[in-house]
């Protein structure tokens, strides 16, 4: 039973994780950068619908449909100031910039907030009780891990079936090509960042009802981890981030009840290492050859 109890454990923090990735690998799969300011939106999120359930009094669903609204802005402001003027700079000035705005966001949430951890109410609360009450599981895990595979199905089907789904995908293959054909590749990639953006809102409050402590380094860790299970899936894939997240999760879990709080993290990091020495691409990405 308590390996049941670790595994339900890491299966909806995986699911946050997870949450996170598909904004990391959206962007990544379209516009070929990597966003690392992403975890940092996700702190955002987590305060703009802290402010509006506890100071604001709104519902908690309207809370975080605010942060939605907030952070889907954020974005779309992120990548035109930041990223936009970038597009054709060398990939190393625009990790350089990613890591510019991280610290912009951390520090400008430090002087509105200031550095007190807020004391954040779930979303859900409330525990399940099974097996006569030997294991119990709380609402926000259940709410979690359903959210997460809602959002995974509809970003698939959203990339396969939509008009602006199959532009997203042109512009991934090559930008070229699709400006050649009429599709404007400027908005496609804005509304990669928005809806990235938007995901780690809900990821923002999802996290924050794990772990109630909110302050300005929130998101910096599981932003990181969500890349590692980005790229533990493969990067680009939809559904290797969401695999790569839950997976992370419950490696992660395991490593925590098994073996030592204190290593779970070097744990989590050892097992991506050997993945990609095994499979370079990710457990679900494709190795595509440079053409030269």
């Amino acid at each position: 039973m308590e390996f049941l109890a670790y595994l339900v454990s890491g299966i909806s923090l995986g699911s946050v994780y997870a949450i996170i990735a598909l904004g990391y690998t959206m962007v990544y799969g379209i516009a070929k950068m990597l966003n690392f300011a992403h975890g940092d939106v996700i702190m955002i999120g987590g305060y703009i619908s802290y402010i509006a359930a506890v100071n604001l009094g709104l519902p908690t669903l309207v809370a975080v449909v605010c942060a939605m609204a907030v952070c889907t802005v954020l974005g779309v402001v992120i990548e035109g100031l930041a990223y936009r003027p970038l597009r054709s700079a060398p990939s190393l000035a625009v990790l350089i910039t990613a890591i510019g705005v991280s610290y912009f966001l951390q520090n400008s949430a430090l002087l509105i907030w200031g550095a007190n951890p807020k004391s954040y109410t779930p979303v859900v609360e409330g525990t399940l009780k099974l097996f006569g009450g030997q294991l119990s599981i709380s609402n926000v895990s259940i709410l979690t891990v359903a959210a997460c595979i809602v959002i995974m199905i509809g970003l698939t089907l959203f990339t396969s079936k939509t008009k602006m789904g199959k532009a997203m995908r042109a512009c991934s293959e090559d930008k070229g090509a699709a400006q050649l054909m009429g599709i404007n590749v400027n908005r496609t990639i804005s509304l990669t960042f928005a809806i990235g953006s938007a995901l780690a809102a809900i990821a923002g409050a999802l996290l924050c009802s794990f772990s109630p402590a909110l302050m300005p380094t929130t998101g910096s860790m599981p932003g990181i981890k969500a890349f590692t299970a980005a790229v533990f899936g493969g990067i680009g894939s939809i559904p290797g981030a969401f695999l790569g997240g839950i997976l992370l999760g419950i490696i992660e879990s395991l490593a925590r009840g098994y073996i030592s709080t204190q290593l779970s993290n070097s744990i989590v990091f050892a097992v991506l290492i050997i993945i990609l020495l095994v499979r370079p691409a990710g457990l679900l990405g494709k190795y595509v050859p440079e053409k030269v």
